[in-house]
């Protein structure tokens, strides 16, 4: 069993460049399947997520040639077939197979998508806009079997702001038949950056990273390139670890934009940030106030950002208050911080952090992805050693995170123990 051993304490200083976003990535590349020629995707970060996606293209006949930052796709002779459960199952963003191959070869199989146990994460509105665009939608044992003769641009409402169906709507649409129009659609830049690719293929995309997407539908796809942005998250993720443990710790190739819910909460906390071009310098400072957060849609406070920024809240003065509004099991990290020595309540989706508290390291579990880095930045602050276990989760959403860490200070490092 690999675990990640963290000796805390040390200070954090040099430079970490961002990566491509993950939460980009995992849609640029199914989305390439809708092409009728060859796409590359440059910036591509190493997770263990693009290699499964890698796999279904593969078993849907396409051609990846993997140079490591870039993905050469050749979608040509793309043929729907099952994707089967050991392939579905191994994460969330496989459900972006559903719009792509229901936009190009009308027919989708596919078993239930995999992901991190963060609460339910339905898929309702995704298949509600498959069916407004002429879709059928059965649901057999584990398995979605998705048909159309044809598909027809029409409006479609989403109840909630959902990335994951706008992205896949988006998809289904670019070669239907007409004009779609999703109102209320999510605003991230992940969904820019997806909607940028198939308009350089040829698609006819208006209005992404607004509420309102336009897409008109054409024939084909052309060939295309498109680079992945940077992960936003990732750069957050960062900057918190800057934040606690510091000294002119450089975070390179952001958008600052990206990141204007969680600087603005960083300088409430009192955090010190110098914006320098694409850069940003950071250093923790003895006197961190206590704030309340709310996770809210993209341009509010992401919730990927909700556990990380937990550890932090740990280190401020007086009682923070941290409610989720997107998922409803998103407290993962709450009982392992709790026992390296936090004050934390929780109470439904909101949890109360008193402050500040000393952390000391321990055996810990990393339940989810953004729940396993929260508890890679309380080893780094922590007295003493922390071991983290299951950290596939954290290997599948951040590139090379444990060099990244060692680059900077950290003492951090992967193990193989024997399990009991």
């Amino acid at each position: 069993m690999k675990k990640i051993v963290i000796e805390g304490g040390k200070k954090l200083s040099g430079n970490i460049k961002i990566s491509g976003a993950k939460n980009s990535a995992v849609a640029l590349i199914p989305a390439s399947i809708l092409c009728d020629e060859e796409t590359t995707i440059y910036n591509v970060p190493e997770i263990t997520d693009k290699h499964a996606l890698i796999e279904i293209i593969k078993l849907l006949n396409g051609i990846v040639e993997d140079q490591g930052d870039a993905l050469k796709i050749d979608s040509r002779n793309i043929e729907s077939v099952v994707i089967p459960e050991e392939l579905a199952s191994k994460l969330r963003a496989s459900y972006y197979f559903m719009g792509a191959l229901l936009g190009r070869k009308k027919h989708v199989e596919i078993y239930f998508p995999g992901g991190c146990k963060i609460g339910a994460r339905k898929i309702d509105f995704h298949l509600k806009g498959f069916q407004a665009l002429g879709a059928t939608v059965e649901e057999i044992d584990d398995r979605y079997v998705i048909d159309a003769k044809e598909l027809k641009g029409t409006k479609i409402y989403l109840d909630f702001a959902s990335v994951g169906a706008t992205i896949n709507i988006m998809l289904a649409a670019v070669k239907a038949t007409g004009t779609t129009v999703i109102n209320n659609a999510a605003k991230e830049p992940e969904i820019v950056n997806i909607a940028t690719y198939l308009n350089n293929m040829g698609a006819k995309i208006k209005g992404a990273g607004t509420s309102r997407i336009t897409i008109e539908g054409v024939k084909s796809l052309h060939k295309a390139i498109i680079e992945v942005i940077p992960d936003r998250i990732e750069a957050g993720t960062y900057i918190i670890a800057g934040a606690l443990l510091g000294e002119n710790l450089c975070i390179q190739n952001v958008i600052k934009e990206h990141l204007n819910a969680l600087l603005s909460k960083l300088l409430e906390i009192g955090i010190p940030i110098t914006v320098r071009h694409n850069n940003l310098i950071i250093n923790s400072t003895e006197n961190k106030k206590a704030v309340n957060i709310t996770t809210l849609p993209y341009p509010g406070y992401p919730t990927d950002l909700a556990q990380p920024m937990t550890v932090l809240l740990t280190q401020c003065k007086g009682t923070s208050i941290l409610e989720e509004t997107i998922y409803s099991n998103r407290m993962g990290q709450v009982p392992y911080l709790n026992s390296m020595g936090a004050d934390i309540q929780v109470e439904e989706q909101t949890a109360y952090i008193k402050g500040p508290t000393a952390l000391e390291g321990n055996d810990v579990v990393a339940s989810d992805l953004r729940a396993g880095a929260s508890l890679v930045l309380a080893g780094l602050l922590a007295k003493g050693t922390t071991k983290i276990s299951e950290i596939e989760h954290i290997l599948r959403g951040y590139e090379h995170i444990i060099e990244k860490l060692q680059g900077v200070g950290a003492d951090i490092r992967i193990i193989e123990e024997e399990e009991k």
